[in-house]
């Protein structure tokens, strides 16, 4: 291999990079961020022995043997292209956080920095929140979002690193409420013979100081920390569910348009009138919010003691039982199979979604069950078109679903019979809550609809936030630090035509 196609080599793994996780929706993790570097290190090198190769050879034999075929400026026009988009995701990501909004759809549509920041504004808008402008960041604006990402890096959360992060990144609280406080003016020799008890109450006193670091710094870091393990959550609900968004939190009762009745188009004879018609409105199920949280703090005790984990994971923790707790609530819906906006069971012979006999997941059950939807007709008894595009269960028929959904010929057939489940396009959801719900009786499992072909399930958020937000607050006779943790979000069955059951059986 050449010179030139070595370092090509290297700019194409730089792309491979950065592409990946632009389409994860994400900013390349610290451990992609130092390969990428040493990447460059590596181009650097190749491209200074190409230089004096080149210059060792005569002007007829310059470029030969190294790969004359590579444009250089072309291969420099990619270099600057992939560090370009490296930066793009890391300024999205840092405007993101601090506007607690998710990042990943920005970086993953391609948008600048100037639509990101439209969206911002659109969001504080509806929100109806104060509109401030940062034209740039001051020295302490860096300052504090290098010790936040410094407390991060040191508790093993992957983060951008802002500037001063990996300097900060041994500094223990004590070592940082020093720092704080020395650039407000406070002497350093003061400082460190402040024992660790007496600084902590000092701090506290920067609670309602708008300009004070430490606090901001805690805040800061807390949101980093809730984006990032709120991210990890493995929850299921997201993938059989719509999302939605509602602007309060009042009762709202929706209409849809459905055409019914004489609807069909009639023949028109020539010379003849078009008779009238018009569309009827339907009521479709109401929805609501509610507001959910939980409350913690950083005791003095954690001061003293250095535990960052109040400020790293603590938050983090509440914040994955957020979307744990929505997730609960979702397959609570499938399995308690109470009464809907119809006043009926949402599972039930009136709403013809329901197998009569349980059995675990087989070809002949799976078939019967996307049979059973397709069979739905609408408000009017006309024909729907439904797809059946989810099939969700629980833990415990990973292989045989593989098995049925993988293999051309049906499972023990002696004619070698063609399998018609063999790569239909059907996704497979498995959750471990249908099974602590079921303990050791029958546990169902369910066939959810594209929601383009038939509505099921819907979560709404308030302002379409699905992030936890956060709040500090001054707790009475509370010795610490402390903060609301909560989010606003209401679960709505929006139609019972799009998810069908099987009542399944024991496992295990």
């Amino acid at each position: 291999m050449t010179l030139r196609e070595k370092r090509a080599a290297k700019i194409a793994a730089q792309e491979a990079l950065v592409e990946g996780a632009k389409n994860a929706g994400r900013e390349m993790t610290a451990e992609e961020n130092k390969r990428f570097d040493s990447l460059q290190a590596e181009i650097d090198s190749l491209s200074r022995e190409i230089e004096e190769e080149e210059r060792s050879q005569g002007p007829g034999q310059r470029g030969q043997g190294t790969g004359a075929g590579v444009n250089a400026s072309e291969q420099e026009a990619v270099m600057r292209a992939v560090e370009e988009e490296r930066q793009r995701a890391q300024d999205i990501t840092a405007i993101c956080q601090e506007f607690q909004m998710d990042p990943s759809e920005h970086i993953r549509q391609g948008h600048t920095m100037d639509q990101v920041r439209e969206a911002i504004l659109e969001k504080l808008k509806r929100g109806g929140a104060p509109i401030t402008v940062r034209v740039t960041a001051d020295e302490g604006d860096k300052f504090r979002d290098g010790a936040a990402d410094a407390l991060l890096v040191r508790s093993g959360i992957p983060t951008g690193a802002a500037p001063g992060a990996v300097q900060m990144r041994g500094m223990s609280l004590r070592d940082l409420g020093i720092e704080c406080l020395s650039r407000e003016g406070w002497g350093v020799n003061e400082l460190l013979r402040m024992d660790k008890s007496d600084m902590y109450a000092e701090l506290c006193r920067q609670f309602y100081n708008p300009s004070a670091a430490f606090p901001a710094i805690m805040d800061n870091t807390i949101r980093k920390s809730i984006v990032y393990l709120y991210n990890q959550v493995p929850t299921t609900f997201q993938e059989f569910t719509t999302k939605g968004s509602l602007s309060d939190f009042k009762e709202t009762k929706d209409h849809e348009y459905v055409i019914g009745g004489v609807g069909d188009f009639l023949k028109v004879p020539e010379n003849g009138e078009i008779k009238a018609d018009a569309p009827r409105t339907e009521l479709l199920p109401s929805r609501k919010l509610d507001t959910y949280g939980k409350q913690f703090s950083m005791t003095r005790q954690a001061f003293i003691n250095d535990d960052i984990g109040f400020l790293t994971q603590v938050p983090g923790l509440y914040a994955t039982r957020a979307k744990k707790t929505i997730d609960k609530q979702v397959y609570m819906i499938l399995f308690d199979n109470k009464k809907i906006f119809d006043d009926k069971p949402l599972f039930g012979k009136e709403h013809k979604n329901v197998i009569d006999k349980g059995s675990k997941p087989t070809q002949e059950s799976i078939q019967e069950i996307i049979l059973l939807m397709q069979g739905q007709t609408d408000q009017f008894g006309e024909a729907i078109y439904i797809t059946p595009r989810t099939i969700v269960l629980p833990m415990g028929y990973e292989f045989a679903m593989a098995v049925i959904l993988r293999s051309a010929q049906v499972t023990g057939s002696s004619n070698n019979d063609a399998n018609p489940l063999y790569n239909y396009p059907l996704k497979v959801v498995q959750s471990p809550v249908l099974n602590v719900m079921a303990k050791k009786d029958a546990c169902p499992w369910f066939m959810i609809a594209d929601p383009t072909s038939s509505r099921g399930i819907q979560v709404d958020y308030l302002n379409g936030q699905e992030m936890p937000t956060i709040r500090r607050m001054e707790t009475p006779r509370m010795l610490g630090f402390t903060w609301d943790i909560y989010l606003d979000w209401g679960i709505s069955v929006r139609d019972f035509r799009g998810i069908a059951k099987n009542p399944g059986v024991a496992i295990g």
